[in-house]
């Protein structure tokens, strides 16, 4: 979600003003049983199922690039919405697809792309329950449909990013802009090769898939929510980085204080956003999860993720609200704007334009 209530026709979520004051606002009936209702920042709604029991339920565009192959554009469709999910620290467990596929799409096609999500499904134990699969006139990729994922669990072991508290450590994973330099080197592949190097080709070649956090969301489970570690998740989808960690402190009425520094930025990734002349904090970053964490217990989640395969950092901490929303840069504190439009597109639609392969 980003700042202001123009819209333009961009490519991209709706501004978070706009979302704000047009949706929000009009969601239908009220029913005491919803305990997390929609709010910009927060992945997942939460539902009282029955007396101690909720249930998580979050929901995206399904989104399939053929360009990937089929196998890569389901497991990144599967992803997606299972990363989302997933920060609520809850196991996914029922899966609903809509598929309005364009008429393009032959049989095969479809089989190659249902047996990935079936794989994913059963590796992480989702259930399909219901869904919708035909093609239309009209429809193109790659947003070709909608899913909604569901989890269950007790009322004290469900986290929001609505949850983090003045003082918690901010830990993010990987690198920013991991997602936005993974599918520009899937979708450009032969320009950014000649570009950056065949070295920098296939570092950026195999972050594809790393543009999930399911793994290490379901271990910060294992680990401990809330007062036992863990107060908040949240993925870093359109807006990148910084304005993740703006909707965080937004979500949960806090101050957040940044180093720039210390914000994880793979030398690869630096360079391939140069290429395409965007802004790797802004740039959206599916993969990489930004998490609280009661401070005393960060140092040893940093080390259990290290030990299972993945980097990250303590790159800041908390704050009272009324200390604001900011990032320390080169000695100097400047305020982190809320999420705009994603340069991702922009770079996208530089390389369409110029018919890069």
């Amino acid at each position: 979600m980003g700042g202001g209530i123009k819209m333009a026709n961009e490519a991209g979520k709706i501004t978070k003003a706009y979302f704000e004051k047009y949706i929000l606002p009009k969601t239908g009936a009220k029913r005491n049983e919803v305990i997390v209702p929609p709010k910009s920042g927060v992945d997942t709604g939460v539902i009282r199922i029955a007396p101690g029991r909720v249930m998580a339920v979050t929901t995206d565009p399904f989104s399939i690039h053929p360009s990937l192959g089929w196998h890569k554009a389901a497991w990144f469709a599967f992803h997606i919405i299972a990363s989302d999910l997933c920060t609520s620290g809850l196991p996914p467990e029922y899966l609903s697809v809509d598929l309005n596929l364009p008429v393009s799409i032959k049989d095969m096609e479809i089989k190659k792309m249902w047996d990935t999500v079936h794989e994913e499904c059963r590796k992480y134990g989702v259930a399909v329950v219901t869904g919708h699969t035909a093609r239309y006139e009209g429809t193109n990729y790659p947003m070709v449909g909608g899913a909604t994922m569901i989890g269950t669990g007790n009322e004290d072991e469900y986290i929001t990013s609505a949850m983090s508290r003045p003082g918690d450590a901010v830990i993010i994973t990987k690198t920013v802009a991991i997602q936005a330099a993974a599918m520009l080197t899937a979708i450009f592949p032969q320009y950014i090769e000649k570009e950056l190097g065949t070295g920098d080709f296939k570092k950026l070649d195999s972050m594809f898939y790393s543009m999930t956090t399911v793994d290490e969301s379901m271990e910060a489970a294992k680990f401990g929510l809330r007062s036992r570690g863990i107060t908040s998740m949240h993925d870093a989808t359109e807006g990148g980085v910084l304005g993740a960690l703006y909707e965080i402190a937004d979500a949960s009425g806090n101050g957040i204080l940044i180093e720039k520094e210390k914000l994880p930025l793979w030398p690869e990734v630096s360079r391939v956003s140069e290429l395409f002349g965007i802004n790797p904090y802004r740039s959206i970053s599916e993969g990489t999860l930004l998490m609280t964490v009661v401070p005393d217990k960060a140092d040893a989640f940093v080390k259990r993720l290290k030990a299972k395969g993945t980097e990250s950092v303590i790159a800041g901490y908390m704050k009272e609200e009324n200390f604001g929303k900011k990032i320390e840069d080169s000695g100097m504190l400047k305020d982190i704007e809320p999420p705009g439009h994603d340069d991702y597109w922009k770079a996208i639609n530089y390389g369409v334009s110029r018919r890069l392969k």
